[in-house]
């Protein structure tokens, strides 16, 4: 249970939330970020439900997990599916570089997609 001091300003009373140093010390990556924007902008009721529980960064990590695990299978089964080898890179750089960038960006729109924007 966590124990939640308030202040008053003006009429209203105002939690005084402070990150957990267990929360102050997980570090977010690109995906855990997005979720965390995404949940505060278009969820708030859960972001607020999990900032006050003190899970918010933790499940946000556990997202950015997630997301990166799933990103760098997709990209790896891209490759594979289009035949994009080091030949290829090898004798037409500027091909390569297009089609990697093109499977990356598939990739991100999907994991956005699947586990980000739900």
């Amino acid at each position: 249970m966590v124990n939640i001091t308030y202040r008053q300003v003006a009429d209203y009373m105002i939690p005084n939330l402070r990150l957990s140093p267990e929360e102050s010390a997980v570090r977010l990556g690109k995906w855990g970020m997005l979720y965390k924007d995404y949940l505060q902008k278009h969820n708030p009721v859960l972001f607020s439900t999990l900032l006050t529980q003190g899970i918010l960064y933790q499940h946000c990590a556990e997202i950015d997990t997630q997301a990166q695990q799933m990103f760098t299978t997709i990209v790896a089964q891209m490759i594979k599916t289009e035949n994009i080898t080091e030949h290829l890179k090898a004798q037409n750089q500027l091909e390569w570089v297009h089609r990697m960038n093109s499977i990356q960006e598939r990739a991100n729109e999907i994991v956005c997609n699947e586990l980000i924007y739900v």
